[in-house]
C-alpha cells in the first residue's frame, strides 16, 4: 500500500485523471526537479508497476529536462520520430512511445518541475491543443503547490538560521537587573536570550519560529542552561523563561533537578495558553516546595491574565510594560496598575514593573507599593562579570526577598 495523499496530493492526482482520460494516454504524473533530480511526486497511471509515485531519475536524461531545454517539442506524437527522444532511458524503460510535458512555474517565476502525460505507443492525435490543456492543468497544480513550496522554504530557512546557533549551545544570554524600588537595592537579574542581529527578529519570535519547526523545547532549553551558568557568577536570584509547552518536558524537569531551585523564579508568559493546568502544576510542585517561585510574565498584555494568576497562584506577577511606560502622565495607567497590586497582595505575590525608562515613571510606580522593578532606568541587559569582579558602577546586593505567606483562593464551583 502506498502512502496516503496529503490533500494538496489529491487535488494534484484529480488533474492528473482529467489529463490522462482528456489525453487518453497511460499514465500522467507531476514530477519536480531540483537542479539534478527529477522526483515523480504525484502519479496517475493505468500500468502502476512501470509508473511509481516517489521514482528519482538523472534530470538530465529525462524527456522533461530535454523538451525544457528545447531539444525536442512540447508534444511527441511519435518518440521514433525524434532519435534525440530514442536515446534517452524513458524510451526503453518503460518505453514510452508518446509524451506531453509542460513546466510548472510558480508565481514568482521559479520553476518547480513539470506536468507529464505519456503513453506506451504512438498517438498521432496528440496535438498543440493537448499542450493548451496541460497548460492550464500545469498552471491550476501551481497554484495548489505554492503554499507547501512556501512553508518548506520557511521552515528550511529557520532549520538553516538555527543550525548554528545551537551547535554553539545555544543563544548568548544576558541579565537585566531587578531592583528594590523602595531602596534601590538590586536584588535579582532576569535572564535575557540574545540572538544575532542581523536576523532583525526579536527573541520572542525567534522562539515562536522554532516552535513553529518543532525545535522550540531544544533551543528554550538551551537557553535555560545558558541562564543557569549565570547563577555561577552572580548573587541574587534569576529569573528565566519558559513557556507551558517546553516546562512539561521530562528534559525541563531534569535541568530544574540540577538547579538551585531557591535563586530560580520561573516566568510564565501570559500570552502562552496553559492545555492542562493540573498537569504544569504537578511538575512544579516539588520544585516549589523546595524553593523555587513561579512569576507570571507580562501581566496586562495579554488575553488570559485572571486565569492564569488564579490558577497558578505565583509568587511573583510581572507588570507588562505597555502599562509602564508613561504611568507618571496617565491616571488610567496609575489605577490599572494599582489594582493589579492590590490584586496581587491578596495573593500573597510580590510585584515587578517591567520597562522602567525613566525616574519620573519609577517614582510613581513607588508610590503605587509596586515592590520591584526593571529596565533601562535601572540597568540595560548585560554579560555579567564573576562575582567580585570590579564594576563600574556596583549595586548592592541583596538577598533573595521571602514572599509574603500566599493566602490560599476559595474556588466556586
Amino acid at each position: 500500500m502506498g502512502k496516503t495523499r496529503t490533500d494538496a496530493e489529491q487535488q494534484i492526482a484529480e488533474l492528473l485523471r482529467t489529463a490522462k482520460k482528456s489525453l487518453h494516454l497511460s499514465v500522467a504524473f507531476l514530477s519536480r526537479l531540483d537542479g539534478t533530480t527529477q522526483h515523480l511526486e504525484v502519479v496517475e497511471s493505468s500500468v502502476p508497476f512501470l509508473f511509481q509515485e516517489g521514482v528519482t531519475q538523472v534530470q538530465e536524461t529525462t524527456l522533461c529536462q530535454a523538451i525544457l531545454d528545447k531539444k525536442l517539442p512540447a508534444v511527441i506524437p511519435d518518440l521514433k520520430v525524434h532519435p534525440a527522444a530514442m536515446r534517452l532511458p524513458a524510451a526503453r524503460m518503460p518505453r514510452i512511445r508518446s509524451y506531453v510535458s509542460v513546466p510548472v512555474t510558480l508565481s514568482d517565476g521559479t520553476l518547480y518541475g513539470t506536468f507529464c502525460a505519456a503513453g506506451l505507443t504512438s498517438d498521432k492525435d496528440l496535438t498543440k491543443r493537448d499542450k493548451a490543456l496541460m497548460d492550464v492543468l500545469a498552471s491550476a497544480a501551481s497554484v495548489i503547490i505554492e503554499p507547501q513550496v512556501k512553508e518548506t522554504e520557511r521552515r528550511t530557512e529557520i532549520e538553516h538560521r538555527l543550525d548554528p546557533v545551537v551547535a554553539g549551545g545555544g543563544p548568548a544570554v544576558a541579565l537585566q537587573p531587578i531592583v528594590d524600588l523602595g531602596t534601590g537595592v538590586r536584588v535579582g537579574s532576569e535572564a535575557l536570550s540574545r540572538f544575532p542581529a542581523e536576523w532583525e527578529r526579536t527573541p520572542d519570535v525567534v522562539f515562536a519560529e522554532a516552535h513553529s519547526v518543532g525545535r522550540g523545547d531544544e533551543l528554550e532549553l538551551l537557553a535555560l542552561r545558558r541562564a543557569a551558568e549565570h547563577l555561577q557568577v552572580v548573587e541574587g536570584y534569576v529569573a528565566m523563561n519558559v513557556s507551558p509547552g517546553t516546562l512539561m518536558t521530562p528534559a525541563f524537569t531534569e535541568l530544574l533537578a540540577e538547579l538551585p531551585v531557591d535563586r530560580v523564579l520561573l516566568e510564565l508568559s501570559e500570552h502562552d495558553p496553559v492545555e492542562d493546568y493540573d498537569a504544569l502544576m504537578a511538575v512544579l510542585a516539588p520544585f516549589r516546595a523546595a524553593g523555587l517561585r513561579l512569576a507570571i510574565d507580562d501581566v496586562g498584555a495579554g488575553f488570559s491574565s485572571l486565569r492564569h494568576i488564579v490558577v497558578t497562584s505565583p509568587d511573583v506577577i510581572k507588570i507588562d510594560r505597555s502599562l509602564v511606560t508613561g504611568v507618571d502622565a496617565d491616571p488610567v495607567r496609575s489605577i490599572l496598575i494599582r489594582s493589579l497590586v492590590d490584586f496581587a497582595r491578596g495573593l500573597g505575590a510580590r510585584v515587578v514593573a517591567e520597562g522602567i525608562e525613566t525616574a519620573e515613571e519609577a517614582a510613581v510606580l513607588r508610590d503605587l507599593a509596586v515592590d520591584y522593578g526593571q529596565g533601562w532606568h535601572f540597568g540595560r541587559p548585560a554579560v555579567p562579570e564573576p562575582v567580585g569582579a570590579p564594576e563600574p558602577e556596583p549595586a548592592p546586593a541583596a538577598p533573595i526577598p521571602v514572599p509574603r505567606p500566599r493566602r490560599t483562593l476559595a474556588r466556586r464551583t
